[in-house]
């Protein structure tokens, strides 16, 4: 199972970015997607270190919000 986490870019230098996610900052490929896909603000699915796609503020909230649901869940298993 592949998983990937929503970030957003925070400075774009030629086909890597600097993002951010809860406060974790990671250097992303943007090889996958190209350097002119995305800009400064914007959100990505990042897997692996790249970025496989553009997402919207919406779809990257959204995730979160399930991965938190998931998160409480193992957390209340013990």
């Amino acid at each position: 199972m592949c998983l990937g986490i929503p970030m957003q870019i925070t400075a774009i230098d030629g086909f890597n970015a600097a993002c951010e996610a809860r406060g974790v900052h990671r250097t992303v490929s943007l090889f996958m997607i190209g350097e002119n896909e995305v800009r400064v603000g914007d959100f990505v699915m990042v897997h692996v270190g790249y970025a496989l796609r553009k997402m919207t503020p919406e779809d990257a909230r959204e995730s979160w919000e399930l991965f938190d649901e998931i998160f409480a869940a193992v957390d209340a298993d013990g």
